[in-house]
């Protein structure tokens, strides 16, 4: 599928080898079926929430998928998240990186849409990826 614009990811996370592992596991195009996509890297929540508050409605490359790293410091994903739904108006969905599956429950209190656990599983992430992207655009058609 060709599209003048690249789908835009936001991932959020203080560890670098995170954010290099969630990059690698999502290549440049999430599944066959989906345009390209870029990612932008947030190291910190102040610069992931300066970025968002610049991204104007109607804007021309609007953020399509948040991927929030639950066990990022001093800011958590979790609270990140949250308020991401509190205050961004149709808020993108957010995919929360959790530490074990029985952190789901956070994930849920924060409004994500979907967790992944660490590591990152490259097939899970991608999968998990294109599926918000695609009910995403369903809902907004």
């Amino acid at each position: 599928m060709e599209s003048a614009r690249k789908l835009n990811i936001v991932l959020y996370s203080d560890d670098s080898t995170t954010r290099a592992a969630v990059t690698s596991a999502l290549g440049g195009r999430v599944a066959a079926d989906m345009p390209e996509h870029q990612i932008r890297e947030f190291a910190t929540a102040d610069a992931l929430r300066l970025y968002v508050d610049s991204v104007k409605p109607g804007s021309l490359n609007p953020i399509d998928l948040f991927i929030l790293d639950g066990e990022a410091t001093p800011e958590g994903g979790m609270g990140v998240a949250r308020q991401l739904k509190d205050e961004v108006f149709s808020c993108p969905p957010v995919l929360l990186l959790v530490a074990r599956k029985e952190d789901a429950w956070l994930a849920a209190w924060s409004r994500a849409e979907a967790s992944v656990t660490h590591p990152v599983d490259p097939f899970t992430l991608a999968n998990t990826v294109a599926d918000l992207i695609r009910t995403r655009a369903v809902a907004t058609v």
